[in-house]
């Protein structure tokens, strides 16, 4: 299956979300994404999958789900 998009790194900067999506990196406000991820603690924030398929990244604890096609259109 070939992969939506290449998410190669998922790190967390104070308020933002940063990511590196097909090589290019993505900063994003947490605030702006996700209310669920900016209240989260540490734990919670690094607990997450990106989907085998690119298309997604799942965080288990907060049963939360952000499609990388969503996250793009938030630039």
């Amino acid at each position: 299956m070939e992969k939506a998009y290449d998410i190669s790194q998922v790190v967390f900067e104070k308020d933002y979300l940063i990511l590196s999506i097909d090589n290019q990196i993505v900063k994003i406000k947490l605030s702006e994404i996700s209310e669920k991820l900016s209240n989260a603690t540490e734990q919670e924030r690094n607990d997450f999958k990106v989907s085998p398929s690119g298309y997604g990244i799942h965080w288990r604890l907060l049963d939360e789900d952000l499609s990388i096609n969503g996250l793009l259109r938030k630039l």
